[in-house]
């Protein structure tokens, strides 16, 4: 009886394994088949314009004295709300890092997109995490960064803050809503850190029109009020 009993175990451990086996190689290939969606540049759903407002990162730069890193976007230009990046995204997630290593970006590239993206390390950076999944070259996908913002207008309260603003999210979300028709609530988003607003996410098909976006939208802020700190130099 004891053998038996011992046999049996050792059966049922074998069948054990092999299904764990199993298990993860099935697990493995959906992995796989992920990773190939992610690592293949152009293969993505819609765009996502992230808007930062420049005064809140020169803020959080400061307080972690990353001033000189910063020094670029944080001097005394007035800048107000300056492009962070055009996301490639999935209905669930997102693409990055499609190429390793990346495509050289041409320094002459980077400093024509300085108006728009006013640091040289952000726009290196963005190349390498979320150009490389568009699909296209370096100089067609800023080319399309600076077509996105120029579908997007600024609410004319926010280009000459001169003092700190508290204001709900949904107040921004509106004032934008306001100044761009045909963008409902559905395709934009408001991101804060703990008191300050951080960014305005603004999402857009690949032709550049604007579309819902409800994985983006479910991540904005919570907070009831955010504060706008006031525009440098100027």
């Amino acid at each position: 009886m004891f053998h038996f009993r011992s046999v049996w175990i050792a059966r049922f451990l074998i069948s054990l394994g092999l299904f764990a086996a199993a298990a993860l190689t099935g697990i493995a290939g959906t992995a796989s088949a992920q990773d190939r969606r992610q690592n293949a540049p152009g293969d993505f759903d819609y765009y996502v314009l992230s808007l930062s407002w420049s005064p809140s990162f020169c803020e959080e730069a400061s307080e972690r004295g990353n001033g000189r890193r910063s020094q670029a976007q944080c001097g005394e230009r007035p800048f107000s709300f300056v492009v962070h990046g055009l996301w490639p995204q999935y209905e669930h997630g997102f693409p990055e890092y499609c190429q390793r290593p990346p495509p050289r970006l041409d320094r002459n590239i980077m400093s024509s997109m300085l108006d728009l993206m006013p640091a040289p390390g952000l726009i290196f950076n963005e190349w390498d995490k979320h150009g490389t999944c568009s699909g296209m070259g370096p100089r067609a996908y800023f080319e399309t960064i600076r077509k996105a913002r120029a579908a997007v207008k600024i609410p004319p309260e926010y280009l000459e803050l001169s003092e700190p603003k508290t204001v709900p999210p949904a107040e921004i979300e509106d004032a934008f809503i306001k100044a761009n028709p045909g963008l409902s609530a559905s395709a934009i988003a408001v991101t804060c850190d703990r008191t300050r607003l951080s960014e305005v996410r603004i999402c857009m098909s690949k032709d550049l029109q604007f579309q819902p976006c409800d994985e983006i939208d479910r991540r904005a802020c919570r907070r009831d009020q955010v504060v706008m700190p006031p525009m440098r130099g100027g």
